[in-house]
């Protein structure tokens, strides 16, 4: 009977090694307490698919978590900011505007602004494996020059 106790616990650890459930931060105004961080959240080892989370956060005012649908593990996640001081995030062809003042707009746009997507800031996307934000000036660096 004690063995089964010990077993049943081990026979799970293959099946959950496979999710994913991690996540990254850009600090908009380089402290903790301004930023947006997005999570990725692997539901089933099966799916080769994970939903992603927006936390957006400017401490101590507000603090929300904004589901924004599922994707691939692999994906990217885009973060633009327009003049106002709202973002864009771009999550394949799905955008979404948000804000920080209140933290709780989060908008499902349904076409680019006419006015354009405004300044490019980075970019969520696996390295190594694990989820991080690249800043925009950081990924000029990697790309090759022609």
């Amino acid at each position: 009977m004690r063995l089964r106790h010990l077993l049943l616990p081990l026979l799970a650890v293959p099946l959950l090694s496979a999710c994913v459930n991690d996540g990254a931060t850009y600090e908009i105004d380089n402290t903790r307490e301004h930023v947006l961080s997005l999570i990725r959240e692997q539901p089933y080892f099966w799916e080769n698919k994970v939903n992603f989370y927006l936390v957006v956060s400017r401490m101590p005012t507000c603090m929300r978590r904004h589901p924004m649908g599922s994707g691939s593990p692999n994906g990217k996640v885009e973060i633009y900011q327009v003049p106002s001081g709202a973002f864009i995030v771009k999550v394949g062809k799905r955008l979404y505007v948000t804000e920080t003042q209140t933290c709780e707009n989060f908008i499902k746009m349904d076409a680019e602004p006419p006015e354009g997507m405004g300044k490019f800031i980075g970019t969520f996307r696996p390295k190594n494996g694990q989820l991080v934000f690249v800043k925009e000036e950081a990924e000029a660096e990697d790309k090759p020059a022609e």
